[in-house]
């Protein structure tokens, strides 16, 4: 089994240095990974600079540029192969609910599964890394069981999986869940520069709006490991034909387009 990794986080990071130590006992791993943390920047790709490739001390190859970036190259020249798998992570904090449209980490896998390969992204719930090493021997345990159930090198799929900070036999077995919402997230932060001018920060996250039972939300806060496969579809199939019948635009340029007449209605 050959397998990419990559995380939004940055090739220092203990996360990824976790997984790829985890991992490396069971498959042939390599890792490509950003130079910096580039967290929520989603499937952004880097067109209007160019991005070099460089080999840190552990042999992992970093890039400066996106999570997506990162896959992108590896994929289309940079390994020379076809991987059978592509992880992304571990994430310092959760990708649950919402945070799955903005995140890196999510980005990054994601972008394997368009290259039709399948991927998943890893993430602990809490920020700070606390019990890594039973997150990493968890995603581990994960990887072997799909590889054992055929389903690694078979057709597309993406997977986001949330681990709580627990001790390994703390955790509890896998929930397979929908994502949760979130409210709006917070009111951005402002401050003023040395030179005077207003700076802006991205406030944080809202809480979480829809939390319930059968949600990633609650499985995690029981202490479950979750998985949620996800789709790139974003079709609203559900009101495709409402839009279709009740907003029916005219086409420009056709000489019916005018407004109707007393004599095209018959008066």
């Amino acid at each position: 089994m050959k397998i990419l990794i990559s995380n939004d986080d940055g090739h220092l990071a203990p996360g990824i240095v976790a997984l790829h130590a985890a991992l490396s006992t069971v498959a042939d791993v390599e890792v490509v990974a950003p130079e910096h943390n580039n967290s929520a920047k989603s499937n952004a790709l880097t067109l209007h600079s160019p991005l070099y490739v460089h080999t840190a001390a552990n042999g992992f190859r970093y890039v400066n540029g996106t999570p997506a970036d990162c896959v992108h190259i590896a994929l289309t020249g940079l390994l020379g192969y076809r991987p059978d798998l592509v992880v992304s992570g571990i994430n310092n904090g959760a990708n649950m609910g919402d945070d799955t449209i903005y995140s890196g980490t999510v980005g990054a896998a994601m972008e394997g599964y368009l290259f039709g390969i399948p991927a998943i992204a890893f993430s602990q719930v809490d920020k700070g890394w606390g019990e890594l090493q039973a997150a990493a021997h968890r995603a581990r345990e994960i990887v072997l069981q799909l590889q054992a159930q055929q389903r690694i090198g078979s057709d597309p799929w993406l997977l986001n999986v949330n681990i709580p900070n627990l001790p390994l036999q703390a955790l509890r077995p896998v929930q397979w869940c929908r994502l949760g919402r979130r409210h709006a997230a917070e009111r951005v932060i402002t401050q003023q520069s040395p030179r005077g001018d207003t700076m802006y920060w991205i406030g944080g996250a809202g809480p979480a709006k829809d939390n319930g039972e059968g949600t990633d939300f609650h499985a995690t806060a029981q202490g479950h490991v979750s998985i949620t496969p996800l789709r790139i579809d974003l079709t609203d199939y559900l009101h495709l034909q409402d839009w279709a019948q009740r907003m029916v635009f005219v086409e420009s340029g056709n000489e019916s387009d005018g407004p109707a007449t007393s004599a095209d209605k018959g008066h």
